[in-house]
């Protein structure tokens, strides 16, 4: 319990929060950050959590069905009375597995948005697994060498094996408790057989990434959120663990308290669950109503994981994705954000010239900065995106030089890039494709709205054709109702006719897709 007469001089201002939009739960953590001379903590100050079970609403065409979509939005909108009058810097919202697969999730992220008051990234697996990693860290004792972080979620199951605080192997695999149970346990019915199915398919999928893995190793194995900690009290609360200490404490008792999942417990969860053939009959102590639909599946996935991966016991925690969410964001407001690391390992894995790309982003910024703010959007936030835009503009030239632009968007979009959002990934993407060559393929998408970021990325480019930092030009730019005005010296565009060609392009690029850009040579 905390201290109320501590609890009441906490306000908004000094707390941070985070929202999971998982497949099966929806949760919030609320908590103080605390500085101590060992480094950052969060302290917990309030958690909810609603079983929405939005993996089981997707129908067989990948859309969310009304039901699901309804009980998501309800959730939400609580959420958001919750953390209403927060700083938006303090608030970091993530969707996973069924968002970043239903087809009406755009509609459903924006309806979410509004109801929460915040905005939402659909972030990818291979993220998703990371920021899982980053929690559990946090939160576990730590371990000389490595550790495998499992996390069985409704729609994925993500594998991370990390040293301290860093992740180094991550993958997420489509296999989920909510999923897996939907589809080899249809409406509740259990039999050996299927059981059999479901631990197949669930092995068949790790045994893709199961040899890495083994390969790197492991000192302690952790099971992190909902499924792990749900079969570690099933296991313990029912003695499913061993024999009667002489002390009259159960191995089953002794591992409620450490948190613990074995692999003679999972064997006898299993024996026990098939003596039904529903769900509904089954009878455990400690088996929630929200839990047991779905448990089947995830038992199913855990047996399949302890057996490709030779494991014998794990620890378990509560801990995971919404910790790992608030320590990223603490960590970026700190300057530790994790995607000028990844944009920095791409700048080195293919080759980027690293003088262009600064040449075109300082020049890039520079025009942004004389642009109006934007309404809705954080000026400096964009900025970063226009540097990484810049910074990741030629990737595409270790392909091709031929639409080498094609080739860099190809790469920002669909790459695993640890920090950033699906979001995020989407309008780096559209920069890269239209910072040269035709505008029409982005006037003709209805969710492009980064038209003053293009508009400098393009005349940066332009202007740093010739690679050279020592005969730039003095250049104001300025915007009014979506028209632009890029002025500079007439001597200086007489001196270089083919910059100045190119300028008359450009602006004659603009006015093609309906947007007006006067270029003045005084």
């Amino acid at each position: 319990m905390l201290d109320q007469s501590v609890d009441s001089v906490i306000t908004s201002a000094d707390l941070v929060a985070a929202v999971d939009l998982g497949s099966n739960s929806f949760r919030l953590l609320v908590a103080q950050v605390v500085n101590t001379p060992s480094g950052t903590q969060l302290r917990p100050i309030d958690t909810l959590r609603e079983t929405v079970r939005l993996a089981a609403g997707l129908t067989d065409n990948k859309v969310l069905d009304h039901d699901a979509y309804q009980r998501g939005l309800s959730a939400v909108s609580r959420f958001g009375e919750r953390i209403r009058g927060f700083d938006p810097s303090n608030v970091r919202a993530v969707a996973t597995n069924t968002l970043r697969v239903a087809k009406n999730s755009r509609k459903f992220i924006e309806d979410a948005q509004e109801a929460l008051g915040f905005p939402i990234e659909v972030i990818a697996g291979v993220e998703e697994a990371r920021l899982i990693y980053i929690g559990a860290a946090h939160e576990v004792p730590s371990v000389q060498g490595n550790r495998l972080v499992v996390d069985i979620g409704g729609g994925s199951t993500e594998f991370i094996i990390g040293k301290g605080y860093e992740p180094k192997l991550m993958e997420s695999l489509y296999i989920g408790c909510v999923s897996h149970s939907l589809r080899f346990f249809p409406k509740g019915n259990i039999d050996s057989h299927s059981f059999k199915e479901a631990e197949l398919a669930a092995r068949r999928e790790i045994q893709v990434i199961s040899g890495a893995y083994l390969k790197s190793g492991w000192n302690q194995v952790i099971g992190s959120s909902g499924t792990a900690r749900a079969l570690a009290e099933l296991i313990s609360q029912n003695e499913f663990n061993g024999h009667v200490h002489s002390d009259g404490l159960t191995m089953g008792r002794i591992n409620a308290a450490s948190g613990l999942i074995t692999r003679d417990g999972l064997k006898s969860l299993k024996k026990h669950l098939l003596k039904y053939e529903h769900v509904n009959q089954v009878e455990l102590i400690g088996l929630k109503d929200d839990r047991r639909a779905v448990w089947p599946g995830g038992l199913a996935i855990m047996l399949a994981v302890f057996d490709e991966l030779g494991i014998d016991s794990m620890e378990v925690t509560d801990a995971a994705l919404r910790v790992g969410v608030l320590y990223d964001l603490l960590g970026r407001s700190q300057h530790h954000d994790m995607r000028y690391v990844t944009v920095e390992q791409f700048m080195q894995r293919y080759s980027a010239d690293r003088e262009q790309a600064a040449r075109v982003g300082n020049l890039a910024t520079e025009f942004l900065a004389q642009l109006p703010n934007p309404d809705k959007e954080n000026k400096k936030d964009n900025i970063a995106l226009l540097q990484w835009a810049a910074n990741l503009h030629e990737i595409g030239l270790s392909i091709s030089h031929n639409g080498y632009h094609k080739h860099s968007a190809y790469i920002a979009g669909n790459a695993d890039m640890p920090g950033f959002s699906k979001n995020d990934q989407a309008r780096l993407a559209a920069l890269l494709i239209g910072h040269a060559g035709k505008l029409g393929k982005l006037s003709n998408n209805p969710s492009f709205n980064d038209w003053r970021m293009l508009f400098c990325l393009r005349l940066a480019q332009v202007l740093c054709r010739g690679r050279n930092d020592s005969d730039l030009p003095k250049v104001k730019v300025s915007e009014h109702d979506g028209s632009f005005l890029v002025s500079l010296s007439k001597e200086w565009a007489e001196e270089h006719p083919l910059t100045e060609f190119s300028l008359q392009k450009e602006a004659a690029e603009w006015e093609r897709v309906g947007r007006s850009y006067q270029l003045s040579l005084k």
